[in-house]
């Protein structure tokens, strides 16, 4: 098992930032799945496969959101709860983090909005993948000592960003999902949970013409 692990550092390693995402993805299975467990699969994953990198923050965010996409496209292949994916996915994520070192907040946010676009493609419901990763978040940050109310509230930004790109259904659908409390923790996203309204262009009052009286003759 050691030897794997040390072959698998020294492949992505040599890899191109683009190639070693895509290694982080395509290493997850249903079959790694049901005998590792999610959290431990994504955590063990993310660690190896960003090992040595120097500068970790410039991409682990990307290679994190496609770890998760890769958990919830190989439960969906065995039927699984894809929600339930996503929390425990978003999770490992969190304690790889721990493990690397770096900001947390921009890699929840890619996390949790990969969750949604993933659960999309598969066909799944986004808004309890959309919760799911939150809770997630919120139960990783607590369990690392991070703050809570910021990443839960950058995870909610991220996957309402998700919904929006995938239609204006989806888009309510998911901001509904995520209002009020998750987990115990009260998500401020008000800015995100408003959509911006586009401005109704000025029209020009037109001015009433005065009636002229007829003169006399």
């Amino acid at each position: 098992m050691a030897r794997k692990a040390k072959a698998r550092t020294e492949r992505a390693q040599g890899m191109s930032p683009a190639r070693r995402v895509g290694a982080s993805s395509r290493t997850i299975t249903s079959a790694e799945i049901i005998a590792t467990g999610v959290v431990n699969l994504v955590k063990n994953t993310l660690v190896t496969t960003l090992s040595g990198v120097r500068d970790v923050g410039s991409e682990v965010g990307e290679a994190a959101a496609a770890a998760v996409r890769g958990s919830i496209r190989a439960a969906e292949q065995i039927g699984g709860d894809l929600g339930s994916v996503a929390k425990q996915a978003v999770k490992g994520t969190v304690h790889a983090m721990e493990a690397i070192g770096g900001d947390l907040g921009p890699v929840v946010h890619a996390v949790s909005k990969g969750a949604v676009k993933a659960a999309n493609d598969v066909g799944g419901d986004v808004a309890v993948v959309a919760r799911k990763a939150v809770e997630g978040t919120i139960e990783a940050a607590r369990e690392t000592g991070a703050d809570v109310g910021s990443l839960a509230t950058g995870a909610a930004k991220g996957a309402i960003e998700a919904a929006d790109r995938i239609g204006s259904a989806a888009g309510r659908t998911v901001r509904a999902a995520l209002s009020g409390t998750i987990g115990g923790t009260r998500v401020i996203v008000q800015e995100a949970l408003q959509r911006s309204r586009p401005v109704p262009p000025r029209v020009p009052r037109q001015r009433k013409k005065r009636k002229i009286a007829p003169t006399a003759r």
